[in-house]
C-alpha cells in the first residue's frame, strides 16, 4: 500500500476530494428585521430565490428589508363537531332528538327508583 493508505482515515467522516478548481457562486447578502429589532444577515446565491420571511433567534418572524410583505393566505377556519352535526340534521332535527332522548332517560331513571 502507498502512502494514500485509508487504514485509519475516519473514512465516512473525511472526504478525500480536495477544492482545487472549485470558484464558489456569486452571492449577495441579504437582511431580515424582526419585529423586536434584530437584524439576521445571510449570503444567499445570486441566482438563489430569497425567502420573504426568517425565523430570527428570538423566535419571531423576520422580514426581508426592502422586499415585499408576504401575502397571507387565508385561514380555513376549523370545522368543529357541531358544524359536522348541523350538516347533518337541522336544528328542528336536534331539538325532536333530544327530547326523545331525554324522555328515555327520564323513563329509565323513574324505573329504577321503584325497583
Amino acid at each position: 500500500m502507498g502512502e494514500r493508505s485509508l487504514r485509519g482515515s475516519r473514512l465516512g467522516a473525511l472526504s478525500m476530494e480536495t477544492e482545487e478548481g472549485v470558484v464558489p457562486s456569486d452571492r449577495r447578502l441579504t437582511t431580515y428585521v424582526c419585529p423586536d429589532g434584530h437584524v439576521t444577515e445571510l449570503p444567499f446565491s445570486v441566482e438563489a430565490d430569497v425567502p420573504a420571511t426568517w425565523e430570527c433567534r428570538c423566535g419571531a418572524t423576520a422580514l426581508l428589508q426592502g422586499g415585499d410583505a408576504p401575502q397571507l393566505k387565508p385561514v380555513k377556519r376549523a370545522r368543529t363537531h357541531w358544524d359536522m352535526l348541523l350538516e347533518r340534521r337541522s336544528i328542528p332535527q336536534l331539538e325532536q332528538l333530544l327530547e326523545e332522548r331525554l324522555e328515555l332517560l327520564r323513563a329509565s331513571r323513574g324505573e329504577k327508583r321503584s325497583a
